[in-house]
């Protein structure tokens, strides 16, 4: 799949409650803030890259990209940013990524648009395991109507929405390549254990 015919959206706009309500897309990490991180890996791999974010927009315009606060009040988590995107993109494909998972594989992009062709879907999901990382999904920005009608019946939970679409899940080995930072001790743990 053409890298051109993607964007990049950085999910940057949740409250950060477990992480003492801070912006964790500005926290440090290797003398960055974590949402730059995302930034230099996902650019590559698309055509073009924006952020969902609620607050601290002027720090994440500083970064470069356009910058989008979510469509629905209160930090309505994930889906409230997949709506920001999905808005705002102007190519077929929008592709997220979780702003405080710096260590995503440099081969994400290129997985995932392979078997959404593949399977002739409407969305790929990684997978490591058992586990599905539903905020690194690309979709084709078609199913922004499908999202708005879920969202606007108070639908909030991924997984009901991307169940009503046919979703492929892309099995990534590399566990540790999706790790986290939810809190301040796994962004510690994180820093620490990428030397």
């Amino acid at each position: 799949m053409d890298p051109d015919l993607i964007t990049g959206l950085i999910l940057a706009g949740g409250r950060g409650s477990r992480m003492g309500g801070v912006d964790k897309g500005l926290q440090n990490y290797r003398g960055l803030p974590l949402a730059l991180h995302a930034l230099l890996r996902l650019s590559p791999q698309v055509g073009r890259v924006m952020i969902n974010a609620n607050r601290n927009l002027g720090a994440y315009e500083s970064f470069g990209v356009p910058v989008w606060p979510d469509a629905l009040p209160d930090y309505a988590g994930p889906l409230a940013g997949f709506l920001a995107g999905l808005e705002h993109c102007e190519t077929p494909y929008l592709v997220t990524v979780p702003c405080d998972s710096p260590l995503f594989p440099t081969d994400l992009v290129q997985r995932l648009g392979a078997a959404l062709q593949a399977h002739d879907a409407e969305m790929a999901m990684a997978r490591t395991g058992d586990q599905v990382q539903p905020v690194f999904t690309l979709m084709r920005t078609s199913l922004l109507e499908s999202l708005v009608r879920f969202t606007q019946g108070g639908g909030r939970k991924i997984d009901r929405w991307t169940a009503q679409h046919h979703t492929v899940e892309v099995p990534f080995d590399d566990e540790s390549a999706f790790a986290n930072a939810n809190t301040q001790d796994e962004l510690v743990a994180l820093e620490r254990g990428s030397g």
